[in-house]
């Protein structure tokens, strides 16, 4: 049974549809990749899942847990193991990592967790979440946040690639850190090197799910279109 369920999913906004009678679904324990370029509606569907300020379907429903969840706010979704990564690391002025890591779950060692991504508990645990710290180490200090939820379902808006954000084996490592953890992955991404990592993957195009299956299928279906910018022509129309 699938711990994420969506059907006919649509999303409007300023009279233009983003989103339309989208579908797809994902099992406990999945990671699954969500391919698109820009413009075809990934961030989007991810605000919806997560229940985003402004973000409510037009149409449609969020199955999660066998229970539909269209109308809970971002903090009761939270609570039933929905979390997500943000595409662009937030930064916090004057508060440390250690205090950041403990905002959600108080008590707890967050020593192990900097350990899982890559960065040393002595080094960082004192430093401020600001703008000292590289686009990469603020991803990182987040994930570890967001390891240290254990979620039902975390998803991961993997940013365009940068010289200080993390590589490709980085998110390797993450997404097995997340699968150790028994959390399903929604991996929202335009790198088909990316995609490779999952179990399962779709395509999204002009709000529509276009392809399903294998993430090496799905890859070569999406490489195989070159599309850089969504130019509103759904690829299998």
């Amino acid at each position: 049974m699938a711990l994420l369920e969506i059907t006919g999913l649509t999303y409007m906004t300023q009279g233009k549809e983003i989103l339309s009678g989208l579908s797809f679904s994902i099992e406990a324990s999945e990671v699954h990749a969500l391919l698109g370029t820009n413009g075809t509606g990934k961030s989007t569907l991810a605000y919806l899942i997560m229940g985003c300020e402004g973000y409510r379907p037009d149409s449609g429903e969020i199955i999660f847990n066998d229970k539909v969840v269209n109308d809970l706010k971002i903090h009761e979704r939270a609570q039933i193991g929905i979390t997500m990564a943000w595409q662009e690391p937030v930064r916090f002025e004057g508060i440390s990592v250690r205090d950041y890591l403990s905002l959600k779950q108080k008590g707890t060692d967050s020593s192990r967790y900097l350990e899982m991504v890559g960065l040393s508990p002595e080094l960082y645990l004192n430093r401020m979440v600001d703008k000292c710290l590289s686009g990469g180490e603020r991803k990182r200090i987040e994930l570890a946040s967001v390891l240290e939820l254990r979620p039902k379902l975390a998803i991961l808006d993997e940013p365009d690639s940068g010289i200080d954000m993390l590589s490709t084996q980085d998110i390797i490592n993450v997404i097995n850190l997340f699968k150790q953890n028994g959390s399903s992955v929604l991996l929202i991404t335009h790198r088909e090197e990316i995609a490779l990592i999952a179990d399962r993957a779709s395509q999204i195009c002009r709000g529509k799910i276009v392809c399903s299956g294998s993430p090496r299928d799905v890859a070569d279906y999406y490489k195989a279109k070159k599309c850089l910018v969504c130019d509103g022509v759904v690829c299998n129309e």
